[in-house]
């Protein structure tokens, strides 16, 4: 079935007129460094093609080629020459952000599903989702070895950043003998591993280490659920000068702590939605269950949500619901 499927997305690739790429909003290093590799092959083979993504890109992953060409701005969805659909790393449209944006369309084009999340909707007219790979990265990296497609140095480095960064540098569960074999030949193939170790894991600001600080300090256990839990707001960000993406990690760096059966942190977004994140090391938590009653999704040890504010009650609300899933 991947491999009938990857064949059937590479004929659709080859058939259409002009193709719109889609990383998932607040996008990591998975959803872009699969958008970037898919951006430079078609560059390669004159493929017209486009990008779009519905928040903005944090500078830390200014560095993947192509990035900067992604466009924030909806009106790219009026061009009727677009056929193709391809959409990375979202479970359903809504994650995406761009659900509204495709019932605008005069036309429906073609959907390209390419995933590896559990809670994935299925909602593309071809759908390559493997929910055991490490990544969406893990994914592209098949279907280019499928289809006999040479991957150069600069998608090796795409292509090895999400892989690097959703398994933490191969630390936390998503790590598998395969996700660490397709690093080794991503790595024979040019896949700039300094470049992306700068760039996610070192060159932090003192600001940052200070943001880093103040929502470590905030951490309080919920005992009748045994979750870990802290929050960061938007007044801290502007006190602090610092970007919300400066925040990236610190969801992944709390599978360290030795204390409860799950984190979450909260954050509070410019339009003052709560954005969750669970993370887990343990086998009898499954953390995408909790994520997906709240409108989110992800994997059993690492899933996301959204909620609607204040990000004062949202940890209660959150418990709330946890409590109705375990009576249930």
């Amino acid at each position: 079935m991947l491999k009938h499927t990857a064949n059937q997305i590479y004929i659709a690739i080859q058939k259409a007129t002009e193709i719109l790429l889609i990383p998932h909003q607040h996008p990591d290093g998975d959803t872009l460094g699969a958008v970037s590799s898919c951006l430079h092959f078609f560059s390669i083979i004159g493929k017209p093609a486009q990008a779009y993504c519905a928040t903005t890109i944090s500078p830390r992953l200014q560095y993947l080629p192509h990035v900067n060409s992604i466009s924030n701005d909806p009106l790219i969805w009026n061009n009727e020459m677009i056929d193709l659909l391809m959409v990375f790393d979202s479970g359903d449209l809504r994650y995406a952000g761009v659900d509204h944006l495709l019932r605008r369309m005069k036309k429906r084009p073609t959907i390209v599903n390419i995933d590896h999340h559990v809670t994935n909707e299925y909602f593309g007219d071809y759908n390559l989702v493997i929910p055991n790979a490490s990544s969406t990265t893990e994914i592209m990296h098949r279907f280019f070895m499928h289809n006999k497609i040479t991957i150069d140095k600069t998608m090796a480095t795409a292509l090895l950043t999400g892989v690097l960064t959703d398994t933490d540098a191969f630390s936390n569960a998503a790590t598998s003998s395969g996700a660490l074999a397709i690093g080794s030949q991503l790595l024979s193939r040019g896949g700039n591993f300094t470049k992306i170790l700068n760039a996610i894991w070192k060159e932090k600001t003192l600001s940052s280490l200070k943001i880093w600080g103040l929502t470590f300090s905030r951490l309080q256990k919920n005992k009748a659920h045994d979750i870990v839990h802290t929050f960061t707001t938007q007044e801290d960000l502007q006190r602090l000068i610092v970007p919300e993406s400066e925040l990236d990690g610190v969801a992944n760096f709390l599978n360290f702590l030795n204390e409860g059966k799950a984190t979450l942190i909260l954050k509070e977004l410019p339009d003052q939605t709560v954005k969750g994140s669970f993370r887990t090391t343990r086998n009898d938590v499954d953390v995408s269950v909790w994520a997906k009653a709240l409108g989110g999704g992800g994997h059993k040890k690492a899933a996301g949500f959204a909620i609607s504010p204040p990000l004062e009650t949202a940890a209660e609300r959150i418990f709330q619901t946890i409590e109705k899933l375990s009576t249930a």
